[in-house]
């Protein structure tokens, strides 16, 4: 298969794997309430996938060197299929909360490898684009797919669940059929005690020591800003939708649909224009800003009408931000480091989406629309995260020309 067919058929596999990915989320608030759990479960259930996830991130960036991306995508595809099939007859927290660890274990490796197989198998001068077009698929195709997910769960709301496992390992298989293998070291050259290493996700942070500084600092603090502010935002909007709102799966889907329809026309101009047209740092800086006071208008917002303006604002915002920052970390990380790189950032939006999802599911309960105040605090720090990286390039490159 020629270079350019292949990386066709991989984007529109991930078309369909992001589809699929998100079958679950639009019936999850009626599991919840169905089964009589605590309201906070909306957000624990998804802080314990995103636990697992972010401990094992960076290993799936490392181990990727061995085993290469397609094999890491064959194996986490299928393993997240069989943790939603595990998720559909769960009837009580802890079970939930299980499910989603074992979730979380395989939900790293596949976003972790769609970075790597891009910087691996990509042309130099089609690295930028290509993330975009990973970030704009994750965006756009997982607003269908909560559509999808939302009618199915009108039919069965385990349906939802169903549909999804399968299509989840379908994907793997189409995945390792299509991708190349771009693994730079052969497993049968790694000794037992350095795999072992390897398989420890914390010797993974550990070595991110050697490519750290205070610009990667910086620029992993708004990762992890813009994905807790994100996180507990969705997470709040959902649950909102169907308990202060009383709308089914299905208008979940559809509104979905439409952030998604605007995300989709937000990466397409405006993403592109900021990375190719504008000083990228300062752009970041400024859309971030805007889902800031976007995120202060929904919390003030006293109709449906303006909640779910400003709500849209957000989600096109995020959406925005993030090919921007992978295409900043991609460019900031030596060709020898960026699986370890791009682990990383995976790694701390997990970390993000963590601390978002428990914060908005525990807050929720005082007021219905304090994880929406939540995320315009944290969104602005996320602006101060933007500032201080600029800072930071202004002043490398004072000292560059001093040279």
């Amino acid at each position: 298969m020629k270079y350019r067919s292949r990386f066709t058929s991989f984007f529109l596999i991930m078309i369909l794997f992001n589809l699929a990915a998100n079958f679950a989320h639009p019936v999850t608030p009626t599991v919840i309430k169905e089964l009589g759990l605590h309201d906070y479960m909306f957000g624990v259930a998804l802080a314990a996938m995103m636990f697992t996830n972010f401990l094992l991130s960076p290993f799936w960036g490392k181990i990727n060197n061995y085993i290469s991306s397609r094999t890491s995508l064959l194996i986490c595809c299928c393993g997240y299929g069989l943790a939603q099939l595990w998720f559909a007859y769960a009837s009580t927290e802890p079970m939930i909360v299980l499910a989603r660890m074992f979730a979380g274990l395989f939900t790293g490796g596949v976003f972790v490898s769609f970075l790597t197989y891009v910087v691996n198998a990509a042309r130099p001068e089609d690295q930028g684009r290509f993330l975009t077009y990973t970030a704009t698929i994750k965006s756009v195709a997982s607003a269908f797919g909560y559509m999808i997910g939302g009618f199915l769960g009108e039919i069965s709301v385990r349906l939802s669940f169903l549909a999804q496992a399968a299509l989840l390992i379908i994907v793997a298989f189409l995945f390792y059929a299509v991708c190349q293998p771009d693994g730079t070291t052969s497993l049968k050259s790694v000794s037992p005690g350095q795999l072992a290493r390897e398989a420890n996700p914390f010797q993974a942070f550990i070595d991110s020591r050697k490519f750290m500084s205070l610009a990667f600092v910086f620029l992993f603090a708004v990762n992890i800003f813009t994905n807790f502010g994100n996180t507990g935002f969705d997470q709040a909007f959902n649950y909102y939708l169907k308990d202060e709102l009383g709308l089914t799966s299905s208008y979940n889907g559809l509104v979905k649909a439409f952030v998604g329809l605007i995300s989709f026309a937000a990466n397409m101009t405006l993403c592109i224009w900021i990375i190719n047209r504008t000083k990228v740092r300062r752009s970041l800086t400024v859309v971030v800003l805007a889902c800031s006071l976007a995120a202060l208008g929904v919390t003030l917002s006293p109709g449906i009408g303006l909640f779910l303006v400003f709500s849209v604002i957000v989600y096109a915002g995020y959406s925005v931000s993030v090919p921007v920052l992978q295409s900043m970390v991609a460019g900031q990380a030596d060709p020898g480091q960026k699986n370890l790189v791009m682990g990383f950032f995976n790694a701390t939006q997990s970390l993000g989406s963590i601390a978002g999802s428990l914060t908005a599911g525990f807050i929720y309960s005082a007021h219905v629309k304090l994880p929406f105040a939540c995320t315009f605090v944290i969104y602005g720090l996320g602006v101060l995260a933007a500032l201080g990286y600029s800072r930071v390039r202004n002043q490398r490159k004072v000292l560059d020309r001093s040279l």
